[in-house]
This record gives C-alpha cells, structure tokens and sequence, in this order.
C-alpha cells in the first residue's frame, strides 16, 4: 500500500484512509514488546507521512510493558499515543475502556470491526460496541524442532514424519521420555511454563470462566494439565529455563532443548536467538498435540492520554492493515489477523529459509483457520499465566513437589482476582 505525500498535505492509508488531511508537525509514541515486526514500517510511514515523526517504546518483556501500562493508567500520565495491548491482557483494558478511544468514532471511516476474525475483534469490542482495540497478530500454534537433535536419538526428523510423534500430549511426552534418555543431557523443551501455557490456551475454558469467575481450582483442565508437565519435569525433560532470558536466548544457538511449542511469532525469536549458525537445524510442522491453538495476539489501543488521538488513529490502523501485517509476519512471523490478509496469495507462499524453506504463511494460515474462537481471558489471566504458574513451574523445576507448587499457585491466583 503506498501513500503519497503532496505539498506537504499528507492522507493517511492502508487500512484505510484518514478523513482528514494533516499539515502540522506531529510526534507520536507507539508502546510495543517483544518482536513486533514495525521497525521497518515505522520508518516507510513516516518517509510518506513527513509531518509525522515516530518514537518507538519497545519492551523485551510482555509483563514489564503491561505493568508500565497499567501503572501510567493509574497515574494519569506517561501512556504512549499507540499502546499495545496483548491478548492476555486485554481484559484488564477492557474493564477500563473508559481509559481509551473508540477506534470506531475516532479511526478511519473505512476501518471496522469485520476486518479482523470474528473473534479477534471480539475480544476488544466493548458490550456497547466501542472498539477500543485494533488487531495485530494472533498465534496459530505450531512446533518447532531441531532436526539434528532429533536425527542424533533415532527419532524421525522430517516435518511430515514428526507428525505422529506430536499428535496428542501424551505422545509428545513419551518421545521426550526416549528423547531424554539418548540426548547425553540435552533437554526436550526449553521451559515448563512454556508448554504449559500452550496447553491451557488449547482449553475451552481457562483461569476464568465467561462471567470472568476465577476457576483455577475447580476446573479439571487446569489441573490434569499441571499434572502432565510436571510429570515431564520430574522426568528430566525440562531445560529448566526461564523464557526471554539471556540463559534461555542463549540456549537456542547452544541446542540445549530439542522442541519449541510455536506460535507464530516465535519463529523470529528462534531466528534472532540461534543465529545464522544454526539454519537448517531447525524446523517447523503443523502438528501439534491436542490440534489447533491460539497463544498470543495483540492490539493497539489510543489512550484517552494521548494529545494526537486521530493521528495516532491512523498510524495503528495502518499499521494492522493487510499489507503491513503480511510485511511484519515477514520480518517477525507475527501472524496476520485480519481476514483479507489471510486470503493473500502474498501470504499463503511465504516460505522462511532459516525453517528449511517450510511454508509457513499456508502452514500458520491453515493453523489459524482451525482456531474455533478465542480462549475467554479474564481481568488476571495476563498476570496468571506470566507470573503465578510460571513461578510455581520454576519452583517445580527446581525441586519443589509438584503438589505444593499447585497449592501455593491457587492460593496466589486468588490473590490476583480479588
């Protein structure tokens, strides 16, 4: 999508355009975490916005950016003109929406809900149909491996024949029991939490129920899913490391772990961490235990804070349009969420060499397309998942009994929703 700048009179576009044109001179801050693909992007909007200029906030951790987050709501003060918001979250932002504009009233004429997955747009649309948020990504699950690490044990290592070996979670945890016992030390996944969290996004209902009722006690698939991992734990299969770490980052290039649960975003992170070094090592299939996924996904909201709101509008809704999202899953493997995207034929032949030239956009795509809804996420279900059970699944994996780690991570869930 090309936007065209003409005596100084700049209208924005992709996704869609602007209602108005622009002349003065603006500087907008957009808040993001992780890898979201826009470093590029940024830079092509303001070559065609000239009034524009872009301070880009990026935070490594999704729970460092969403504390700053929320303590800046709290205070008034200090929000960027574009925040994002990740899907974990999302609830908490929703029980203030009175913080944020209506993408609705406020964006492009031409940008609307139906543009995204039903459920996508869903999950950041007020029961009064304000849309405080507009989609980036979602995260079709998938797994990656190391085909060298698999090759080493007598394990099958191509995409097509791993198949089996990943079809339901008790098949995976088996071929890392006879992973473990072959690999000379080296580990079948890289952290517990990590696996964990992918199973619990498979469940239909989560830490909470649709009335936003904390239920990690009472609801049996919170549980048999503990019991699952912390079995492989126990069982040597973990690489016991704490994810976005220096120590996990390293491990990638170190081939310390044999399999990665992955979303589609993870696949850049996999790249940027093992380095040009290790291309081909790795790969990617669509099987993954227990069938579709969805872990992860974004949006980017406007802050009633911000001084620029219609600009900033327009920067987020170009941002997540069709064009840009296929160009950040290109650069990032953040997947698109918006239903025009996953049609492209510019998304559908996408292949990634470092992946073996696996094609990925038809991969995720079809992934994606499997994901019957989104996973219900509650006011806590953010700070559940990244701080409660992936504290108590340390504690685990570092010689605390699996049934005193549930216990301690109950009692702190309910600390969260009160």
């Amino acid at each position: 999508m090309l936007c065209v700048a003409l005596l100084a009179v700049t209208t924005a576009c992709g996704g869609g355009g602007g209602d108005a044109a622009a002349t003065e001179d603006v500087e907008l801050s957009i808040a993001t975490f992780n890898e979201f693909g826009y470093e590029d992007l940024l830079k092509q909007y303001q070559d065609t916005h000239p009034h524009i200029r872009i301070v880009h906030r990026k935070t490594g951790k999704a729970d460092d950016h969403h504390q700053a987050l929320f303590a800046n709501m709290a205070a008034g003060s200090g929000l960027a003109d574009v925040e994002a918001v990740e899907e974990g979250w999302i609830a908490q932002v929703m029980a203030k929406a009175d913080q944020f504009n209506d993408l609705g009233e406020i964006g492009p004429s031409d940008v609307t809900a139906e543009r995204w997955l039903q459920w996508k747009s869903d999950e950041a649309s007020t029961k009064d149909g304000e849309l405080i948020g507009y989609g980036t990504d979602i995260g079709p699950m998938a797994m990656c491996y190391r085909r060298d690490l698999f090759d080493a044990v007598g394990l099958p290592s191509d995409p097509e024949a791993v198949g089996d070996l990943f079809s339901t979670w008790e098949k995976y945890f088996a071929a890392g029991d006879k992973f473990v016992e072959n690999s000379g030390g080296k580990a079948w996944f890289d952290s517990a939490s990590q696996v964990f969290n992918a199973m619990i996004n498979q469940n239909k209902v989560g830490y909470y129920d649709l009335d936003d009722k904390l239920v990690v006690e009472s609801n049996p698939a919170v549980k048999a899913d503990w019991d699952q991992v912390t079995a492989a734990v126990q069982g040597g299969q973990s690489a016991n490391l704490v994810a976005f770490s220096d120590e996990w980052n390293a491990a990638f290039k170190n081939a310390t772990f044999a399999t990665k649960t992955c979303p589609s975003w993870m696949l850049g992170v996999i790249e940027a961490q093992a380095g040009p070094e290790n291309q081909d090592k790795w790969a990617v299939t669509a099987a993954f235990p227990g069938g579709a996924g969805n872990w992860g996904g974004s949006f980017l909201t406007v802050p009633k804070q911000s001084k620029h709101p219609k600009e900033a509008a327009e920067l987020a809704a170009w941002l997540t349009a069709p064009e840009q999202q296929i160009k950040a899953f290109t650069a990032k493997g953040a997947f698109p969420s918006q239903n025009e995207a996953l049609l492209s034929p510019a998304l559908l032949n996408q292949t990634n060499s470092y992946f073996g030239n696996a094609k990925v956009g038809a991969l995720f795509a079809e992934q994606a397309n499997k994901v019957p809804a989104a996973q219900h996420k509650g006011p806590g279900s953010g700070q559940i998942q990244d701080k409660v059970f992936s504290d108590a699944l340390q504690a685990v994996e570092h010689g605390t009994k699996p049934e005193e780690a549930w216990k301690q991570a109950v009692v702190e869930a309910d600390k969260v929703a009160k």
